[in-house]
């Protein structure tokens, strides 16, 4: 290593490696833990310092982690906060405020007010004599820890909401717009207090408030107008082109630097810009596309890992020093959820749904961790203080999704997250939900959806197009208002399901949990076939795996998988299946593979049919015990009939691990699935 030490860029490329792996990796164990990234990415940077890679390796920490080499990490971190807070402001959508009436601003306004003056006031008492020093001006301590106090997460709250699908409940609406004048208030209020840090004298601070002040309206006044018409061009034109990216981003460096030059932080800056980007257009939808990987997956890992190099919990040596930061959590909590779950209690709401506003207003994560920085950079808190600020961020937001939970619990939420299908007389239709996770899955399906429900012409029928968006592959702004199903992963289907004359209700929402949220909207649209898609693990030979075996082993109406070997890609496999359905009294799992004309035939459909399918432990088909896992050959004869049907070049094989199917017909004729007298 110590070859290693000598080469900058060798040492900063080992580092990135380390930073970004330890977070994704951890990240894997928070987000099975329901925890936001932002936990996994705060504890590997705690992990990397001192705290505990610096006190079980200390020469492997000054190794990979040299003196020489934090300015570089300083630097980078401070470039990712920069289009971090960017990213923050384009996602701060004025529509958030339209039509929420007062009481969002009251319940906002309250969880700023009772923490800022619950921390202040504790700061004066308390903190400012135990923690601080005579160097650091009174009043600059107590008003830094005033706003730490006081901040709330955005992005985290955000993100949270859309894996629970409360975005668009009472609850989120009020939280997520509680948030957001939270994010702004907050900002101005740490500006003021850079100013005060910052300056000499008061009246040097109030100068600084009106260069500021002035900076704002010129933004909003005349920058705001022209990347409006900027805007619009890109909506009309050729697009985002690299051109506009550049200089987007040299107006973004621009304002950071003019925010700096004032006196107020250059983050301010950044998230100044990105707030006064219209959201109309597409260029704030587009610009968030292009610059959020590189924000969030390299550059904002290396400024968790250097918070980590600076957070020392071997500080905290003495009983005193964690009962203080007992008190300092205890203090934050009961400000912030106290403050926001009894104004939103006064505002009308039930005490359930004011404690889940409460407790969604606690989060802290990233946010906390950038005031804590700014702070500990201007000399304000001591190292000590910064550590304990630390905990209780990270302690403040663990706690939030146990608690959503509890007050709000999953299965309550599910039965929201989909439109109930309405109650209707006379039999209940036939339900297929198909799910999609690409677009090109779409046109077969779309073709496989019009044969097995009689296509236009039937009225007994509905087809639900489901398609889940990971929680990891969009901005918080794309979150609040997703894309219309015409312009995401399901429109192929649906433009071949237009072509086919073919009704198909579209359903999309973020997802953490792709295999339960398909079970849950299957259970909710009464689904009596749920169609996936086939696809096989990264890391695994099995062609029934991952999400496809859990939602077979979990599912509890019939589930088919297709696997398209061209039926999509053409217009006479739309006819080639036809299905007369009739409701089965409970089947547990199925395959099916249709096969286009030219496209390796039956032959390809029964070598895929003979996989091993999931199966729940000990069903039973005929009176006999059923081996979890049983092939086909295992089931034949055993209360389930596995055929094969093909013709004119087209093949299909099905199989049913359960006997209690009264008939299904498949294309040509044959019975397919049949139980065994």
């Amino acid at each position: 290593m110590h070859g290693l030490a000598q080469n900058p860029l060798t040492v900063l490329i080992v580092q990135l490696i380390v930073i970004i792996g330890l977070s994704r990796l951890i990240g894997k164990v928070t987000r099975w833990l329901g925890q936001p990234l932002v936990i996994a990415e705060v504890v590997a940077g705690v992990m990397l310092g001192p705290s505990l890679l610096g006190w079980l390796a200390p020469d492997l920490m000054h190794s990979l982690f040299p003196d020489s080499s934090l300015p570089v990490l300083k630097m980078l971190s401070q470039v990712g906060l920069i289009l971090f807070m960017f990213l923050i402001g384009l996602e701060l959508d004025p529509k958030l405020l339209q039509g929420r009436g007062h009481s969002s601003v009251a319940i906002s306004h309250s969880s700023i007010i009772v923490p800022f003056v619950l921390g202040a006031g504790a700061s004066a008492l308390w903190l400012y004599r135990a923690l601080s020093s005579p160097e650091v001006p009174f009043l600059s301590f107590v008003l830094f820890m005033g706003v730490a106090m006081s901040i709330t997460a955005f992005p985290v709250l955000a993100r949270i909401l859309s894996e629970r699908g409360l975005l668009q409940s009472r609850v989120g609406v009020i939280s997520i717009t509680c948030a957001a004048v939270d994010d702004v208030t907050a900002w101005c209020l740490l500006a003021f207090v850079v100013s005060i840090v910052r300056a000499t004298s008061l009246t040097e601070a109030g100068f600084t408030t009106l260069l500021a002040l002035l900076y704002i309206a010129f933004m909003l006044l005349v920058v705001r107008p022209f990347l409006a018409r900027l805007g619009a061009r890109v909506a009309s034109k050729d697009g985002l082109t690299q051109n506009v990216v550049a200089g987007t981003l040299v107006l973004l460096l621009a304002s950071s630097w003019a925010t700096e030059l004032i006196g107020i932080h250059a983050l301010f800056g950044a998230f100044l810009f990105g707030a006064v980007i219209p959201k109309e257009g597409g260029l704030a939808d587009a610009l968030a596309e292009r610059l959020e990987d590189v924000a969030v997956v390299l550059l904002l890992p290396i400024f968790f890992a250097y918070s980590g190099l600076r957070t020392q919990v071997g500080l905290l040596n003495s009983a005193d020093a964690w009962a203080m930061c007992g008190l300092i959590i205890l203090l934050a909590c009961l400000g912030k959820f106290g403050g926001s779950a009894v104004a939103a209690r006064l505002t009308g709401l039930r005490w359930r749904e004011a404690s889940a506003v409460g407790v969604l207003m606690n989060t802290r994560g990233l946010m906390e961790l950038i005031v804590l920085n700014i702070g500990l950079d201007l000399g304000v808190i001591s190292p000590t203080l910064f550590t304990m600020m630390v905990v209780m961020a990270l302690v403040t937001t663990f706690i939030t999704s146990p608690l959503l939970n509890w007050i709000y619990p999953t299965a309550e939420i599910a039965r929201d997250k989909v439109e109930l299908s309405p109650v209707t007389t006379g039999p209940a239709p036939f339900t297929v939900l198909m799910c999609v996770s690409h677009g090109q899955a779409g046109p077969g399906m779309a073709a496989l959806g019009r044969a097995l429900t009689g296509g236009s012409a039937a009225e007994n029928a509905q087809l639900y197009a489901l398609h889940l968006i990971s929680a990891e592959r969009s901005s918080i702004h794309r979150l609040h208002e997703p894309r219309p199903p015409d312009e995401g992963a399901l429109a192929p289907l649906l433009s071949s399901a237009k072509r086919l004359e073919l009704s198909v209700r579209s359903l999309s929402f973020v997802s953490s949990e792709p295999s339960a949220d398909i079970c849950r909207t299957a259970e909710a649209k009464r689904a009596d076939l749920v169609l996936l898609g086939w696809h096989k693990p990264l890391f695994s030979r099995t062609m029934l795996g991952g999400t496809v075996h859990e939602v077979m082993r979990e599912a509890t109406t019939s589930v088919a998988v297709l696997v398209d070997r061209g039926l999509s890609e053409t217009q006479a496999g739309a006819g080639a299946l036809h299905r007369q359905p009739e409701r089965p009294a409970g089947a547990r799992a199925g395959a099916a593979h249709p096969a286009a004309h030219g496209r390796r035939g039956d032959g390809a459909a029964r070598h895929r049919a003979r996989q091993r399918l999931p199966g729940p432990p000990g069903p039973r088909a005929g009176g006999r015990a059923v081996p979890p896992g049983a092939g086909p050959g295992a089931l034949q004869g055993r209360g389930a009939r596995v055929t094969r049907g093909g013709g004119a070049g087209r093949g299909f094989a099905g199989l049913r691990l359960d006997g209690r199917w009264r008939r299904l017909r498949v294309g040509l004729g044959r019975p397919a699935l049949r139980p065994v007298p």
